[in-house]
């Protein structure tokens, strides 16, 4: 009598897959593949994780939102609506907000989910520009990482829009005359996007919640593959030091030490971001009440991610290009067209304004330059974020009017001079700072000094030596 052998749930199986699609050395290469451990890497790691959590909160409130702009009579809890007459769209989200078991926690969790995507997205690429990580062959995936933030803006924006509060709604408004505003196109966009004059038609609401819960996500989903697909074909680039070099990685494995350290990643994002929905508040909608079309307050802000645009709008003076009676070029061009091209433009061309201007040459590099060792590009970069960060303030500048004795028209002209003469200024301090710590070896935290432990056989941890930083 022969016996059978004993099964393995999980050898079996694996030899199945395996017999039929070879697939045991794709996986063995795969679960081999290093990680660069420095803790800058896992900036990207933060911004997928926080879309898996838009994702799994946004079906859920998907499911319980009513794109339509039907008015209805509000007959929910939230007392002080009582009786008005508001859109259909607006009540749907009152009710999850006030009606449905942990609607609000949802909610927040994923209007946080979304600026920590924005914040990630937007660290992860500064690292990329400051370190040299976009350099051949990588320079496309640069680009990849670009078109993710400016589709993550666009998202966040029609992401609040849907509400239709007095925010959301001011906010499209202000959208409506931009897209108007761009030169032989624009009127005719703005018609065909929101179906007619603004605020368009019926169908509009429909439209705008396809592109924000299937489109812009499944395009965003699309280029995060491309993105870590380029990444594990190309490798992951490195900080020089030890043993690494342009062809020896130094990392941790992908199976078990990164996966186990990537999983605890994730759990605390996913904590966090709950902790942050059930907790803290944020866009109360309720206080903002429905839009109509006759009224506005300068308390509407957009979210501080689309605040450099609104900034951009209110610095630029009254310039329109004319010919006769005709506008060829609509004053919110400048600011809400323009100038968000133009900064996407530079950070779309760095790796071959890097090439002209900085580093020259266009060999492969597999190790990254810290910031100090390339001092005209971390000086040019420090110069773009400090003017989009000027622009930033001014999106607030009635808030600072409305607290404080300092009048909006000096403020308006304190950031136009500071927009074009902060950027100079930074330039060349950084610059200078670069270039001295790289000629004396320094590290920028002078003083500073750690102590290197091991861990014993116990299971404690005992310090073995002090060290000062390279």
């Amino acid at each position: 009598m022969r016996l059978l052998p004993h099964p393995d749930p999980i050898r079996d199986p694996v030899r199945f897959v395996d017999r039929r699609l070879g697939a045991a050395g794709l996986l063995r290469s795969t679960l081999r593949y290093v990680f660069p451990d420095h803790w800058s890497f896992m900036l990207g790691e933060l911004a997928l994780y926080s879309f898996v959590m838009l994702v799994a909160t946004g079906i859920f409130l998907s499911l319980n939102y009513v794109p339509s702009d039907e008015t209805v009579t509000y007959a929910g809890s939230y007392a002080p609506l009582a009786g008005r007459q508001v859109g259909a769209q607006y009540d749907s989200v009152l009710r999850l907000v006030f009606d449905v078991p942990a609607g609000n926690l949802i909610r927040q969790t994923h209007h946080w989910a979304a600026n920590v995507f924005v914040v990630a997205i937007a660290l992860h690429l500064a690292r990329i520009c400051l370190t040299g990580a976009f350099r051949k062959p990588r320079e496309l995936n640069h680009v990849v990482g670009v078109t993710m933030l400016a589709l993550a803006l666009v998202e966040g924006f029609l992401g609040y829009s849907l509400v239709d509060d007095l925010l959301s709604g001011m906010g499209l408004a202000i959208a409506y005359s931009v897209a108007a505003s761009v030169p032989l196109v624009g009127d005719d966009a703005a018609f065909l996007l929101w179906g007619g004059e603004y605020p368009g038609s019926s169908a509009f609401w429909p439209r705008m919640e396809i592109v924000h819960v299937l489109l812009i996500p499944a395009a965003i989903a699309v280029l995060l593959s491309v993105h870590l697909l380029q990444v594990v074909r190309q490798h992951h680039t490195q900080f020089p030091g030890g043993p690494r070099s342009e062809r020896a990685v130094v990392g941790t494995p992908m199976w078990a030490g990164y996966a186990l350290r990537s999983i605890g990643l994730f759990l605390i994002v996913a904590g966090l971001l709950l902790l942050l929905g059930g907790l803290v508040q944020i866009n109360p909608v309720w206080l903002w009440g429905p839009y109509e079309t006759a009224l506005s307050t300068n308390g509407a802000q957009p979210d501080w991610y689309l605040g450099w645009l609104i900034g951009a709008l209110r610095l630029m003076p009254g310039w329109e290009l004319t010919i006769g009676d005709d506008t060829l070029v609509p004053n919110p061009f400048w600011g809400g067209a323009l100038y968000p091209l133009v900064v996407f433009a530079i950070l779309y061309l760095w790796p071959w304004l890097d090439k002209l201007l900085w580093s020259g040459g266009g060999r492969r590099h597999e190790l990254l330059d810290r910031p100090r060792d390339n001092p005209r590009r971390t000086a040019a970069f420090a110069a773009l974020a400090t003017w989009v960060f000027t622009i930033l303030l001014a999106g607030s500048v009635d808030r600072l009017a409305f607290r404080t004795t300092i009048s909006y028209e000096g403020q308006i002209w304190a950031l136009r001079i500071g927009a074009i003469v902060a950027p100079v200024v930074v330039y060349l301090v950084t610059r200078r700072i670069c270039e001295e710590l790289r000629r004396r070896g320094d590290h920028p935290l002078r003083g500073w000094s750690g102590t290197v432990v091991e861990r014993t056989p116990e299971g404690g941890h005992a310090p073995v030596r002090d060290e000062q930083p390279r």
